[in-house]
């Protein structure tokens, strides 16, 4: 049996990824990310035990572009899967070899193309018959045979539902059509100038069902190895994408690592007795899944107050940072930490400010919501942190993954918060807090 705590990767309570939350707050200031690279270890070991030996993974970098995290991802042989050249830079930095590289993504510029042609990475993906054309005029100008992957648009290919349904979502951008793809396959293999490996992918966004994902994987092999058929070429990569999800609440199930291994384990019996699949490798690039729930959102209670009846604490964090809650209407747990958790785990209860009475023996919900002038800006409706007082801590969990980087961080005009990374019972700032005055620095009033 696979085992991996995917609820709590990152441990909560007196401690924060085997830190005081109060020693963290006093290094960084709150409020302030922290990522649990001991988890991200764990997180990856376990993912890997369920693939087989022709599959690999390359981390969805856009998921957290944290320098430190990509760079233990990097360090654990993962490689990387990035959409800019931006992100190129990134994991260069990072210690990510090009040979790791794959470059994904609609709206690739030919400036970003000729920095991928530069890099020489391990493939650039394709996103339609222009993006091709371009591509191949970049290589031709620079005497360079770019290793290709063409990029199926998801919804025209798959019969799972769950998968067929989330691909729809963003119909019309991600890919090219089955017409498409084939016409641009044979340009590619008719080239001088393009070396085309294979297809690549996306099925769904944050998929907890092992049997859907291991279905789309068989589908894109099957789709992959038809188009090189037809083609004449060898089929030596398939990008699967990513996808693999995480539970957000204590409702949902996390995805059966179990289930999934005996799922990709049956497939590749098949490939091994298919001819033409004997160069194939399967990539899987998942983000979400290695890094979310080894992330946490502190942030210090400001104000305790009643409002209609409820209890709401307002924080010096909020929706500028930390986005995703309002984006996607899904709330994630928020736990009290540090002193505040340890007087609410002994059953402490809250005294209502407006004299109301106490709750004793039960853990008070509250509503936390931060500094901003809007009333979006709810981190929770109902957390369940207990008793909470001006000056405690209390954390958003599972933002290690589209936490910081999806954010809002100039609204207002408040800092940005300092990201911290705790490893074998050690912790380092990598990113402090960034001042609103360093963005007003790089501002002009004009010269009339």
């Amino acid at each position: 049996m696979i085992e991996l705590n995917d609820q709590l990767a990152i441990a909560v309570g007196t401690e924060i990824a085997g830190q005081d939350p109060e020693a963290l707050a006093a290094l960084a200031g709150t409020p302030f990310y922290v990522y649990d690279l001991d988890a991200v270890t764990r997180r990856v070991e376990a993912l890997r035990a369920t693939l087989p030996a022709r599959m690999e993974l390359a981390y969805a970098v856009k998921a957290n572009p944290a320098l430190a995290v990509v760079a233990h991802l990097g360090s654990l042989g993962v490689g990387a899967d990035i959409a800019s050249a931006g992100e190129l830079e990134l994991v260069s930095r990072a210690g990510i070899g090009p040979e790791r590289v794959l470059f994904t993504g609609p709206g690739k510029s030919d400036a970003e193309l000729q920095a991928a042609l530069n890099a020489g990475i391990r493939a650039v993906t394709v996103e339609s018959p222009g993006e091709l054309e371009r591509l191949e005029a970049l290589a031709r100008a620079a005497g360079r045979r770019p290793p290709i992957l063409l990029r199926l648009a998801v919804g025209e290919r798959s019969r799972h539902e769950a998968v067929r349904i989330i691909g729809d979502a963003g119909a019309g951008k991600f890919g090219m059509g089955a017409d498409d793809l084939r016409a641009s396959a044979a340009r590619a293999v008719a080239s001088r100038h393009l070396d085309l490996l294979g297809v690549h992918a996306f099925g769904a966004s944050n998929l907890r069902d092992a049997d859907a994902l291991v279905e789309h994987v068989a589908e894109t092999v099957r789709f992959a190895a038809e188009i090189a058929t037809a083609v004449g070429v060898e089929l030596r990569l398939v990008d699967a994408g990513g996808g693999l999800g995480i539970p957000y609440s204590d409702n949902e199930s996390p995805l059966d690592l179990d289930r999934l291994a005996r799922g990709l384990a049956a497939l590749a019996d098949e490939w091994s007795e298919d001819p033409r699949l004997a160069s194939l490798r399967v990539l899987l690039e998942p983000g979400r899944f290695l890094v979310g729930p080894t992330g946490a959102y502190v942030t210090r209670v400001v104000d305790v107050k009643r409002l209609n009846g409820r209890t709401v604490a307002v924080v010096d964090g909020g929706i500028h940072h930390v986005l995703r809650p309002t984006l996607v209407r899904q709330a994630h747990r928020m736990v009290a930490v540090g002193r505040a958790r340890s007087a609410a785990t002994a059953g402490g209860g809250f005294e209502r400010p407006d004299g109301g009475g106490s709750h004793r023996g039960e853990i008070e919900r509250v509503a936390v919501a931060g500094p901003l002038c809007t009333g979006l800006d709810i981190l929770s409706p109902d957390a369940p942190v207990g008793d909470v007082r001006p000056g405690d801590l209390l954390a958003v969990l599972d933002v290690g993954a589209y936490g910081f980087t999806e954010s809002m961080p100039l609204f207002l005009s408040r800092p940005l918060p300092a990201e911290i990374v705790a490893r074998g019972g050690r912790s380092a700032l990598v990113r402090p807090p960034i001042d609103p005055r360093e963005f007003l620095d790089r501002q002009r009033l004009p010269d009339w």
